[in-house]
C-alpha cells in the first residue's frame, strides 16, 4: 500500500470528513456563495478585460510590472490592503481583506514565456517576433484568482463574515521562483488553507503531486588566449562546460527513473579563435521527491568540480531556486471537486470548437496526433490513483507549509501541449475566457466553504499534519539569499 493510500484511509477512519455527506452535496448555495457568484457574473466583462490586458503585456518572470500593477490597482480599488515588492521582488504582492482567523489564501500568477508571442489566430503568427507570450495561460490564471478574491470579499463584506482573505501575487512561476522566496520570507506562515488553479485542456481537480526541482547555473572561469597562436597559454571554460555535460549524461544511467536532468549553455564564448575564458551552463534537476533531487544535485556538483579539475579552470555555482513536490490534500480536493461538479461547466459554440480544431491541425500533421474533440467540456472525476505530473510548480513549496489544493479548467484546445503557441491563442480567445470565469466561480465558493465551515478546514489540516509529520522542509537555497533580479 502506498503512503498516499495509507494516509487517505487513516484520515477517513480518524475523522470521517474526507468525503462530503450526501446532505451537503444536495444543499443549496448559502447566501454568501450566492453573493459571490452574482459578483463574478456582474464582473465578467471586467475580468475578460483584465485577461486581455495581461495577455497583451506578456511579461516574463520577475519583470511583470504592468501585469502585477493592474491586479494591484483592481484590489486597492476594491478595498484590499496591498503590500508590494514582497520578498525583494518588485512584481510580488500580498493583498489582504478582513482580520482574524481563519486565514484563507488564493494564489495568482501572471508571467509569460519567452519567444511565444502569438495572435489569436489558428496559424502561427506572432504579434511581435521573438517576444514573450502566455503559453501557460497565466494571463487567465491571474485574472481568475483576482475575480475569486473580489467575489469572496464582496460576500464577506455583505454577510459580515469573520476571517482574513489573502491574494498572493506570485511572480516567475515558470522558473519556480516567486512562491519559494515569498515562503522563505515568511509570507505564508499564518495561512490556514491555500487555493490555486491553472488553465488546462480539461476540467478537473489538481489532486496529485508534481516533481521537485532545483535550478542552478554553473560558471567556469578559465584563461583567454589565441586559439591558434598560443592555445597552450589558454584554459577553456567551454571545455569544462562540455565535459560537465558529458559527465551528467553518463550520470543519467544511474539515477531513479522519475528523475529529469536538462540543461542549456547560456554562455560559451565569443569567437572560435579565442579560448573562452568564461562559460555557463544552466541546469534543472528534477525528481518526484525532494530528497532525490538533493542526491542528484550533489552528484552533479561533484561532476562540475571534476570538469574544472580536468580543464584547470575554476567553477562557481549559483542555486537560483529550489522547489518541492506538491503535497496532496484529500479533503480540500474533495471539496473543490464537489463545487466543480455543482457549477455548470462552460459550453462552447460551434465556432469555438472549429477554432480549437484548427489549432490542433499542425499537431495532427507533425505528430500524427488524434483528437476526439476540439474542446473537452467534461468534468473529470478524482483519480483513483493520484497523478504525479512530469512538470514542477512552486505551489509545491506552499503545500509543505499549509493545506493546499487546486483545480484546472478547459481554457485550451483539447490535447494541445503545454507552453505552445496554440495555448497563447486559446487563452486570448473566448475559449480561455470561459474557462477563467468557471475557475473564478469554483475558487470563490470553495474559499467561502473554508471560511464558514470549520469542519472542512479541520479535515484539511488533519491530513496535512499527517503528510508532513517527520518530513522537515529543507532548501538548497543559501540562507538569506534574495531572489535573483533577473533569471535570464
Amino acid at each position: 500500500m502506498t503512503l498516499q493510500s495509507s494516509i487517505r484511509i487513516l484520515i477517513a477512519l480518524m475523522c470521517g470528513l474526507c468525503s462530503l455527506s450526501a446532505e451537503a452535496q444536495d444543499a443549496p448555495w448559502r447566501p454568501s456563495q450566492k453573493t459571490a457568484l452574482a459578483d463574478v457574473k456582474q464582473r465578467e466583462a471586467e475580468l475578460k478585460d483584465v485577461n486581455q490586458q495581461i495577455w497583451k503585456f506578456a511579461e516574463v518572470g520577475l519583470e511583470e510590472m504592468k501585469s502585477s500593477q493592474l491586479l494591484i490597482d483592481k484590489l486597492k480599488a476594491a478595498g484590499f490592503e496591498v503590500q508590494t515588492g514582497v520578498a525583494n521582488m518588485p512584481s510580488a504582492f500580498v493583498a489582504t481583506y478582513g482580520s482574524g482567523k481563519p486565514v484563507i489564501g488564493i494564489l495568482a500568477e501572471y508571467d509569460a514565456l519567452p519567444d511565444l508571442s502569438q495572435k489569436v489566430s489558428t496559424d502561427r503568427e506572432p504579434v511581435e517576433v521573438g517576444q514573450p507570450g502566455h503559453g501557460c495561460g497565466h494571463s487567465g490564471l491571474g485574472t481568475g484568482a483576482l475575480g475569486a478574491a473580489l467575489a469572496v470579499k464582496a460576500a464577506m463584506e455583505k454577510h459580515k463574515l469573520p476571517g482574513t482573505l489573502r491574494l498572493y501575487g506570485t511572480p516567475a512561476e515558470e522558473t519556480l521562483i516567486g512562491k519559494v522566496y515569498m515562503l522563505l520570507d515568511g509570507q505564508f506562515n499564518d495561512l490556514d488553507a491555500c487555493l490555486h488553479w491553472h488553465p488546462a485542456t480539461k476540467n478537473e481537480v489538481w489532486s496529485g503531486s508534481s516533481k521537485a526541482m532545483v535550478s542552478a547555473k554553473f560558471t567556469f572561469h578559465g584563461v583567454a588566449a589565441h586559439a591558434a597562436g598560443s592555445p597552450d597559454q589558454g584554459r577553456s571554460a567551454l571545455d569544462a562546460v562540455e565535459l560537465m555535460n558529458v559527465g551528467a549524461n553518463f550520470m543519467r544511467e544511474h539515477v531513479k527513473e522519475d528523475s529529469r536532468i536538462h540543461y542549456v549553455i547560456t554562455q560559451g564564448g565569443g569567437a572560435p579563435n579565442v579560448v573562452p575564458a568564461s562559460a555557463t551552463v544552466w541546469y534543472y534537476v528534477r525528481a518526484n521527491e525532494h530528497k532525490d533531487v538533493e542526491t542528484s544535485f550533489a552528484w552533479l556538483t561533484d561532476i562540475a568540480r571534476g570538469a574544472a579539475l580536468m580543464t584547470r579552470t575554476k567553477m562557481t555555482a549559483v542555486v537560483d531556486t529550489d522547489c518541492h513536490e506538491l503535497l496532496q490534500n484529500t479533503p480540500l480536493s474533495d471539496l473543490i471537486f464537489h463545487n466543480l461538479k455543482r457549477l455548470p461547466s462552460p459550453k462552447f459554440t460551434a465556432d469555438e470548437q472549429a477554432f480549437a480544431k484548427k489549432l490542433q491541425e499542425p499537431l495532427v500533421e507533425q505528430f500524427k496526433s488524434t483528437f476526439a474533440t476540439g474542446i473537452d467540456d467534461a468534468v473529470y472525476p478524482l483519480p483513483a490513483i493520484p497523478e504525479v505530473t512530469k512538470g514542477s510548480t512552486d505551489v509545491g513549496d506552499v503545500s509543505w507549509f499549509v493545506p493546499t489544493s487546486g483545480l484546472r479548467t478547459a481554457c485550451f484546445a483539447s490535447g494541445t501541449p503545454g507552453h505552445s503557441w496554440q495555448n497563447v491563442a486559446a487563452i486570448g480567445s473566448t475559449i480561455g475566457e470561459k474557462g477563467v470565469i468557471y475557475a473564478t466561480q469554483v475558487l470563490a465558493v470553495t474559499a467561502l466553504d473554508l471560511l464558514e465551515q470549520p469542519d472542512q478546514l479541520a479535515a484539511a489540516k488533519s491530513e496535512w499534519q499527517a503528510r508532513t509529520k517527520d518530513r522537515p522542509y529543507t532548501s538548497l537555497i543559501p540562507k538569506g539569499q534574495h531572489a535573483p533580479a533577473k533569471i535570464r
